[in-house]
């Protein structure tokens, strides 16, 4: 009959030697990662796709969005308001610097300038008068100064014929001023009717730009310096990004990008960095970036959503896998290197640099020959293989 003590110590016993068996187990299984399976292992050879390493550049790049802006905008807006006789551009017509672009009614105008004239005249006519009465008040002081030379005039005599000629001398000088004032308001009145014809007189750029907007039509009443038409320069053209904190310092003048455009799938255009903000908007922590793109056949046009990617960093000779061939083994990154026989891999610890469509760069001791891209999951250092497709190990191609 088993007594308590005796049914414990058989409890114990059985514990122990589950525990022994456990902790064997564990040595095996630690046995066989460090050593990996070998040839004639149970589960025989795993079967993977390979690629060879590629040697070449690679790019870091970086995909911005935007939108399209005129490189340069000219609002056309008279000087004087008046109805609108004639407007002969419309949406996309060409307009050259410096054309005649409206008329308006200049009828008050030239009525203006006829009573300028007038004043003119008048003008010209007191300062004749001023200038008489100025003579006749001087040969009047002369006389009088003679006569007292003989003793026939007093002294009281003098002063009155002096203040004349004072008076008249003041006159004339008023009346120049007001001739002077009434060639202004000549030259003015006809300023204003110059004004009646609205050309397109714009700085810089190119000669010849497209009207992009036209707000009044003839016969309309416009406003001194209202809006008419809106002109805009399209060759080149500026593309707008943002860009956050991240990325703005990479960034520099004359670095190129490539656009691209839903109105023309399928092309790119390239740009290149013209100007880069010094400050980052503070509601959305970004910074404008503005890029100038040729645009020769004018197919870009402001408003238009663009993607643009900029290059970055880019390596002339590096060495370049797919990122499919990445594995990691004990929390570090690797890839596994077949053998020159093809019949095993060995693991090779790597670093990463810059990822470009789905390839990657290495660093590492030893990175040449060909790469397991598929089913890596089940290898370990020594493991053996059988390469099911990727026999000729072509290299990995570059977009």
């Amino acid at each position: 009959m088993n007594t308590p003590s005796g049914t414990k110590l058989v409890a114990s016993g059985l514990l122990l030697l589950g525990l022994v068996g456990l902790g064997w187990q564990l040595f095996e299984r630690l046995a066989s990662d460090i050593e990996g399976p070998k040839r004639g292992d149970d589960r025989g050879p795993v079967p993977v796709e390979v690629v060879a390493i590629e040697r070449g550049p690679i790019e870091w790049r970086r995909a911005l969005t935007g939108t399209l802006e005129a490189l340069a905008e000219f609002v056309v807006a008279p000087k004087v308001g008046g109805r609108i006789e004639q407007l002969d551009l419309d949406l996309g017509d060409t307009v050259t610097r410096d054309q005649l672009v409206a008329r308006l009614d200049n009828a008050e105008f030239v009525q203006a300038v006829e009573q300028a004239r007038a004043d003119l005249a008048v003008a010209e006519a007191n300062l004749a008068e001023a200038q008489s009465l100025l003579q006749i008040a001087q040969r009047e002081l002369d006389r009088i100064d003679r006569l007292r030379e003989r003793g026939l005039s007093s002294e009281s005599q003098t002063d009155v014929a002096m203040a004349d000629l004072l008076a008249k001398q003041a006159h004339v000088k008023v009346t120049k001023a007001q001739l002077t004032r009434a060639e202004a308001a000549l030259e003015t009145a006809r300023i204003r009717v110059g004004y009646t014809q609205v050309t397109a007189g714009w700085r810089g750029g190119n000669q010849q730009r497209l009207v992009a907007e036209r707000y009044l039509d003839e016969g309309e009443t416009v406003a001194a310096n209202a809006a008419l038409l809106r002109i805009v320069e399209l060759d080149p053209i500026t593309a707008v990004v943002f860009v956050t904190e991240r990325d703005y310092g990479r960034l520099a003048l004359g670095q190129e990008a490539l656009l691209s455009t839903d109105a023309w799938p399928g092309e790119l255009f390239r740009g290149r960095i013209q100007r880069i903000a010094p400050v980052f908007r503070e509601n959305v922590r970004q910074a404008r970036i503005e890029l100038r793109v040729e645009n020769p056949e004018q197919r870009l046009k402001p408003g238009m959503f663009v993607r643009a990617e900029v290059v970055f960093q880019r390596v002339a000779e590096a060495v370049i896998v797919p990122e499919a061939a990445l594995a990691r083994r004990a929390g570090r990154e690797g890839i596994f290197l077949v053998r020159p026989g093809g019949e095993a891999v060995d693991w090779r610890e790597v670093e990463t640099g810059i990822r470009q469509d789905g390839r990657v760069q290495l660093f590492g001791e030893g990175l040449q020959g060909r790469v397991v891209v598929l089913g890596q999951q089940l290898l370990e250092q020594g493991s053996v293989i059988r390469i099911v497709t990727g026999q000729d190990a072509k290299p990995v191609a570059r977009p």
